[in-house]
């Protein structure tokens, strides 16, 4: 499966003459080009898909995106637990049933997900 996920802009820059972005998805920081959102600022969420910023999103919305993903278990299962911990952060809890990170591995889960502990 493919999705479109909401990243807040935390940099912005011109490189080769294209708009590129460092965009952050709860803890994943990864570069993204902006030609097609020209309006974006930093601070502001986009929708993004295989590294292109699609559309520019309020932050409840985004909010909104992330705790639907984590409730259908789609992030985690897509992306790893980064963005499921971008989910909680908006305030999603994990899907009832769901194992923590690390658990389904048969590993020791994190009792805490926003620590940065291995």
């Amino acid at each position: 499966m493919c999705l479109a996920v909401p990243g807040r802009v935390l940099e912005i820059e011109e490189r080769d003459g294209t708009r590129m972005a460092q965009v952050d998805f709860g803890g994943v920081v990864k570069d993204v080009c902006l030609e097609y959102v020209p309006e974006m600022k930093v601070g502001d969420y986009a929708i993004v898909h295989v590294g292109f910023a699609l559309q520019r999103l309020d932050e409840e919305s985004a909010r909104q995106t992330l705790r639907l993903f984590e409730n259908l278990g789609v992030l985690e299962e897509e992306f790893g637990d980064p963005w499921g911990r971008a989910a909680r952060e908006a305030g999603a809890e994990r899907p009832a049933g769901t194992p923590p990170p690390g658990a389904a591995q048969g590993g020791p889960a994190n009792p805490d997900p926003l620590s940065h502990q291995p």
